[in-house]
C-alpha cells in the first residue's frame, strides 16, 4: 500500500497542538462538530504487506432500522453505567440505527457464526473503559445463543474474561488504558513509564484476536491527568506534550508487538478513537435524540493522525478500524444523565445531574463497531 500523504490540515493541527501545547481534548469533537476530513485517510493500515483495498467501514451513513437492537437491553452483562433504559432514558431510537458504508454494507452480527468462527479462541479487547464499552457489546451479541450453564465469567488481575464452554472460546477484556505502564514512584507519586510495557502485555500472550485502544487517558486535562510525571530509563520528565508522549508510549507498544507476536497466529486491529461531545460541561449530548447528518468544519484528531504514523512504521500487520467520523455523528448515543438511575424526583431536574458524553449507552453505538470487527475476521 502506498503510503498517504498527509493533508496541509492535518499537518496544521499537528503543529498547533505542539506549538501551543494543547491538549488533544481541545481538538476532539467540540462546539462545530468538527471531524475527519476522510479523502486521504487510511481506512485500514496493514503495515508491512500489501494489501487490496477493502469496503471503506468507515464513510458512510446512520440509517433507521426497526429489527435493531441485536439484544435486549436487560442484557446481564451490562455495567449500570451504560444500562440507559433501565435508569430511565425515556426514549429509545438511539438503538435503532444501524451504519451504511458507501458503495457496500456491514453484514449484520450473527452469534452462532461468530462463535464457529473464534472456536477454540480467544479474543481479546484491551485498553480503557471505552473498549470495556465494547467488550460488553461483543459478551451480549454473542451469550444470547450459549445456553444457561454453559458460560461464565472468569477473573485474572486486570482481565475478566466471558467464557463460552462448548464453543471453547473467550471474550476477554484487559484493563491497560495506557497501554504502557504507570506505576507508584517515590512519595506515592504516580509515574508513567513511556518505555515499559511487559507487566500489561503479559495477559496478551497467547491471544488470537487482539483489540487494543488508548486515546482518552492521554489527552485529560492537568487537573484530571493520569500521572505526576513521565519516565524515560532513568529520565524523570515533569511535563511533556500529550501527543509526544501518546506517541512515544504507541512505539513502545508497536515494538512489542513486533518483537513478541507471530501474524500467521495472532490478528491485531487497534480501534480508533471513540469521539467525545462534552464540551459545555457534557450537556453537548443531553436530550439529544437524532444523529447528526453533517459537521461544519471536517477536522483530523491529532490522536489518530499519531496512531496512523506508528501503524505505518510497523512490520506487524495491524489492523487500523477506524470508528472516528461514524461514531461522531452520533452525539444522541450516550448515557448523559442516565448512567445511573434518576429517582422520580430527580427526573424533574435532570440538569442538575453530572452528564456523560463520553461512553455510550448499551445496546447502541458499539454494537456496530463489533459488527464492523465481526465482518474484519
Amino acid at each position: 500500500m502506498a503510503k498517504p500523504k498527509l493533508q496541509p490540515l492535518v499537518l496544521l493541527c499537528l503543529l498547533l497542538c505542539f506549538s501551543h501545547g494543547k491538549s488533544a481534548a481541545e481538538f476532539a469533537v467540540g462546539e462545530d462538530e468538527s471531524l475527519l476530513s476522510g479523502e486521504d485517510e487510511v481506512v485500514m493500515v496493514q503495515s508491512g504487506r500489501n494489501q487490496q483495498k477493502r469496503c471503506d467501514f468507515s464513510a458512510g451513513k446512520w440509517v433507521f432500522d426497526q429489527s435493531y437492537p441485536l439484544y435486549d437491553s436487560n442484557c446481564s452483562y451490562l455495567s449500570t453505567a451504560v444500562t440507559c433504559q433501565k435508569n430511565g432514558r425515556p426514549d429509545s431510537d438511539y438503538q435503532k440505527w444501524r451504519w451504511k458504508p458507501n458503495g457496500c454494507s456491514v453484514p449484520r452480527f450473527n452469534a452462532l457464526k461468530f462463535l464457529a468462527k473464534m472456536r477454540k479462541k480467544r479474543v481479546m479487547l484491551v485498553g480503557d473503559s471505552i473498549a470495556r464499552n465494547q467488550w460488553e457489546s461483543l459478551v451480549c451479541l454473542v451469550q444470547g445463543v450459549v445456553p444457561t450453564g454453559r458460560k461464565k465469567l472468569a477473573y485474572n488481575g486486570p482481565s475478566v474474561a466471558f467464557h463460552a464452554m462448548d464453543y471453547e472460546t473467550s471474550i476477554e477484556f484487559t484493563w491497560a488504558p495506557l497501554l504502557v505502564e504507570l506505576k507508584k514512584g517515590p512519595e506515592n507519586k504516580r509515574v508513567l513509564h513511556l518505555d515499559s510495557i511487559e507487566e500489561n502485555a503479559k495477559y496478551w500472550r497467547g491471544v488470537d484476536v487482539l483489540v487494543f485502544d488508548s486515546a482518552h487517558w492521554w489527552t485529560h486535562s492537568d487537573k484530571y491527568s493520569s500521572w505526576d510525571y513521565f519516565m524515560e530509563g532513568h529520565t524523570a520528565i515533569k511535563t511533556m506534550n500529550p501527543m509526544i508522549a501518546y506517541q512515544k508510549g504507541l512505539t513502545t507498544w508497536a515494538k512489542w508487538v513486533d518483537l513478541n507476536l507471530d501474524p500467521h497466529k495472532t490478528r491485531v486491529f487497534f480501534r480508533s478513537m471513540s469521539p467525545r461531545h462534552n464540551r459545555q460541561n457534557g450537556w453537548k449530548c443531553y436530550n439529544q435524540k437524532q444523529p447528526l447528518t453533517a459537521f461544519s468544519h471536517p477536522h483530523v484528531p491529532s490522536e489518530l493522525v499519531v496512531l496512523q504514523g506508528v501503524l505505518r512504521k510497523m512490520r506487524f500487520p495491524v489492523y487500523l478500524q477506524d470508528i472516528t467520523t461514524m461514531s461522531a455523528f452520533r452525539r444522541d448515543g450516550h448515557p448523559s444523565v442516565y448512567r445511573r438511575a434518576l429517582g422520580q424526583e430527580e427526573r424533574q431536574h435532570p440538569r442538575d445531574f453530572s452528564s456523560d458524553c463520553s461512553h455510550w449507552c448499551l445496546p447502541g453505538v458499539p454494537d456496530i463497531w463489533n459488527e464492523m470487527l465481526s465482518a474484519l475476521l
